[in-house]
């Protein structure tokens, strides 16, 4: 119930919906008498916890339904967003403000996201969408990285997530260019090949075309891979993302 209502932290949630989250498909004799149960235990821990600036407000009864009173900002999901958002805008012209942003973005977390909250369809839509965005954050943070010279702390962390996550190209890509830069020219097109293998065996498919092409710039040492915009050369354009 706290994470439905903190998803639209100062909106009201309505009785159905709140129960379609919490209860779908259970039949329930008198769904006001559940909600109130469950809104009177969730207001002794509100009540019970430390009081700071963002939680001094509690939770609310509104007509047919219930709202959390607390500003979007107070919500470690929204404050996620939002660092991620200013630090992919920042990441062509100010990248080591990108980096610093990105980083307090991935701070945030403490492990998969909603996880506790239930099978509700409002909760698995957006652990998916936090789960999603997470990773283009660890991508755009390699690039970031990559951007302000920082390659030996960008292969280590590439490494990680190329093997937890061998079918997001952009990191076997920026991988590729991380080890480049450090004169690991064999290194960088045996993580192609390893890409290349894994698709075919697990997919039956080729790497990208982005990947393809990285791959045949390092074989010929294209000049351009030194310079900064490599970062970005055939590769998601920076820009102002949207929650």
């Amino acid at each position: 119930m706290l994470a439905t209502l903190a998803l639209d932290a100062g909106q009201a949630i309505s009785t159905g919906d709140l129960a379609e989250e919490l209860w779908a498909g259970t039949p329930l004799g008198n769904i006001r008498n559940a909600l109130q149960a469950n809104a009177t235990r969730l207001r002794k821990v509100l009540d019970g916890a430390a009081r700071r600036p963002c939680d001094t407000t509690v939770l609310r009864a509104v007509h047919n339904g219930y709202l959390l009173d607390v500003s979007a900002e107070c919500v470690d999901g929204n404050r996620f967003l939002d660092l991620a958002v200013q630090g992919t805008a920042a990441l062509v012209h100010e990248p080591a403000r990108a980096l610093r942003l990105l980083q307090s973005a991935l701070e945030l977390w403490s492990g998969p996201a909603l996880l506790d909250a239930g099978d509700g369809l409002r909760c698995r839509s957006a652990a998916a969408l936090f789960d999603e965005r997470r990773l283009t954050v660890w991508e755009d943070l390699s690039a970031a990285r990559l951007a302000v010279g920082d390659e030996s702390r960008a292969i280590a962390e590439l490494r990680r997530m190329v093997a937890r996550y061998p079918l997001r190209e952009r990191f076997c890509e920026l991988l590729m260019l991380a080890l480049y830069r450090s004169g690991r020219q064999s290194e960088a097109l045996d993580v192609f090949h390893r890409a290349r293998r894994y698709l075919d065996e697990e997919l039956g498919v080729r790497p990208g075309d982005r990947l393809q092409r990285r791959h045949a710039e390092i074989l010929a040492r294209a000049p351009d891979l030194d310079r900064p915009a490599a970062v970005w050369a055939g590769g998601r354009a920076p820009a102002a993302a949207h929650r």
